[in-house]
């Protein structure tokens, strides 16, 4: 369509259009059937057989974060205040 009629029919609401993206998919260098387990952790038997070498490691991830650690707590006097709050709110 022109330009032109194709802005019109856009105006009108008469024209949708639609990106249609298509991929070409192909087997890579790494290509296996079967899933390789990666090790995880580096054992004092493998460094004392030097079975290390021939096995593929897991990457290890230097930006991940852990887990936030468990810290922190009311002060016992805002605690017994809380605790009376809500047995005043229980009692109306």
């Amino acid at each position: 369509l022109p330009e032109r009629e194709r802005a019109e029919l856009k105006r009108r609401k008469l024209l949708l259009e639609v990106t249609l993206k298509s991929y070409w998919i192909r087997k890579g260098s790494a290509f296996s059937t079967a899933v390789a387990r990666q090790e995880t952790e580096l054992t004092p038997e493998m460094i004392a057989t030097g079975s290390w070498r021939q096995r593929p490691f897991k990457p290890y991830n230097f930006l991940a974060l852990g887990l936030p650690p468990t810290c922190g707590h009311l002060h016992p006097l805002l605690k017994v205040r809380s605790q009376l709050r809500q047995i005043f709110l229980e009692m109306g």
